[in-house]
């Protein structure tokens, strides 16, 4: 059986690039010392930001940032996705996520940038999940980016 690994990255979100930047601003004006120290804090949050990575491998789907990893489920495990703008703490760089249901009543969010492309590697390991992504623009879309 031949393995085949696919990576796809987080989708960076306009609406958090902003958040970071707008409460950036006010920091340059305490002085060097303060800015440094919040400089760093901010550049370690882009760093973050930046490295979160989806890994389907083996069956698996596995999340990690840059090298370390977060997690893994098992693709057959794997019941529903859908979309979602929930903003509980997950593995993602943005508000536009997939929700990713498990039979016990379970879920995920993740956010990756080639969401079709995801979605059809999901399926081609799992056909029987169940794909609930509406293709209309909604409210949460502003000239048509990403939140």
């Amino acid at each position: 059986m031949k393995t085949t690994r696919k990576t796809f990255r987080s989708r960076i979100s306009v609406l958090i690039t902003l958040f970071i930047l707008a409460t950036s601003m006010p920091i340059f004006t305490y002085g060097f010392q303060i800015t440094y120290s919040i400089g760093g804090v901010l550049l370690f949050i882009v760093i973050i930001l930046t490295g979160i990575r989806y890994v389907i491998s083996d069956g698996k789907l596995y999340s990690k940032m840059w090298f370390i990893p977060w997690g893994s489920i098992k693709i057959e495990d794997i019941v529903s996705v859908k979309r979602s703008y929930n903003p509980l703490s997950s593995p993602a760089a943005s508000l536009k996520r997939l929700c990713i249901g498990f039979g016990n009543g379970k879920f995920g969010l993740i956010s990756p940038v080639r969401e079709d492309e995801f979605i059809e590697t999901l399926k081609t390991i799992n056909p029987n999940i169940e794909i609930n992504i509406p293709e209309t623009k909604g409210k949460w879309r502003i000239w048509d980016w990403d939140i």
